[in-house]
This record gives structure tokens, sequence and C-alpha cells, in this order.
């Protein structure tokens, strides 16, 4: 398996996590999508030019995060099962995958966007801050319960979710938010997670230095 991602893609995060999760072996291929001569170069394999994206074994090709690790959960009975088989769990999974990727990670690329820009929107940017709120919250509510965000177990949906708090935390008080930041905390101990991040933080530093990753 190739998986096409960026160090520094949220969505590609989600995924290098679960398959650390699964202990699935890949060749990583960094793709530097600002660059025009490696983008173009990825859109000859894949012409919506979209991060991430997995080569199977059998050289299907597989765009979003989500349906990528639907796939290798499937694939690979190692490591950790991250859709349970009960399916009303396995709803609540699926239920919260969405509702971060849409209305937490989305929201806060558009913000991204907005500060890259330097674009003085600040109605825009307080009803964006506000909607990420009232997920926080929920989510927020729901960790009083779990250990993970859909009960015991490691899911998807914690996949999803910790890089978008690790982002987050930067520009909201998530430590005002307890089982969020027991969350978090628990999640920085965690081996893949552990793995993504040391990859975030070179990837970072060569980015600061001028550099880019060669895919």
């Amino acid at each position: 398996m190739e998986l096409f991602y960026h160090p520094l893609s949220r969505y590609s995060q989600k995924v290098l996590i679960a398959l650390y999760e699964k202990q699935a072996n890949f060749y990583p291929r960094v793709i530097e999508l600002s660059d025009p001569f490696f983008r173009n170069e990825f859109k000859q394999q894949y012409p919506l030019g979209k991060l991430p994206l997995l080569k199977t074994r059998t050289g299907e090709l597989l765009p979003e995060s989500s349906i990528i690790i639907d796939y290798i959960d499937h694939e690979f009975s190692t490591g950790t099962r991250l859709l349970p088989q009960d399916y009303p769990q396995r709803l609540q999974v699926r239920l919260y995958d969405r509702l971060i990727d849409n209305d937490l990670n989305n929201p806060l690329y558009l913000l991204e966007q907005m500060d890259a820009r330097e674009e003085e929107n600040p109605l825009k940017a307080r009803q964006l801050e506000k909607e990420i709120m009232l997920l926080l919250s929920e989510l927020n509510d729901k960790l009083r319960e779990n250990h993970w965000l859909c009960g015991d177990a490691f899911t998807l949906a914690d996949c999803a979710l910790i890089p978008c708090l690790n982002h987050a935390r930067n520009r909201f008080k998530l430590y005002q938010l307890d089982p969020i930041d027991r969350y978090l905390n628990q999640a920085n101990t965690r081996g893949a997670w552990i793995q993504v991040q040391e990859e975030i933080e070179l990837t970072s530093a060569a980015v600061q230095a001028g550099f880019r990753p060669i895919p």
C-alpha cells in the first residue's frame, strides 16, 4: 500500500493514526500540493488532487480519510479495531466522525485560511468560533462519561478528533474544559499519536527553515 499525504494535513494525520493503530505496513508518499510541479505530478495519478489518498495492494485508489480507515480496518486484523462490530456502536462512531470532520475540522480550516490571507472579517470569525465551541461543548459532555470519545475503546472517531483538538488548543482555551483536557493528555501518551506528532514536528521545523518535504 502507498499513502499519499502531507504531515501537516489533519485529514492525513487522521489516517496516519489509524495506520499506526492497525500496525499496517505502507509506503509513505509525502506530497507538497503548494508546489506546482509536485501538484501536477500528483494530479496525473489522481486528477482531483486531494489528500490523503491510499493506493491499495491491488492498485485501487481510495480518497477520503474515513473511507481509507474503513478499508484498512477491514483489511488488517492486527492492532486496534477502529469500527465496532456491534451496529449501534458502529453507528455512533460514524456519527461522531462525520460531526468532527464537518463541524470541527472544516471550520478550523476556514479560520486558518482567513488568518493566512490576513482577512479581516471579525463577524465571520466569531460565527465560526461559536459553531466550533458548540461542538466542543457537546464533545466535552460526552467525554465526561467515556474514556475515549465513543466508549472504552479507541475508534475512528478518536482518529478524527485528536488532530483537531491538538490544533484547536492554539485558539481555544481547551484547558478550561476538564474532560477534553484529560482526553488530550491521555491521547499524548498513545503510541500512534506520538508517532504522528514526531512527523508533524519534523515537518514544521523543515517548513520554518524554508525546506519542503521530498515526496
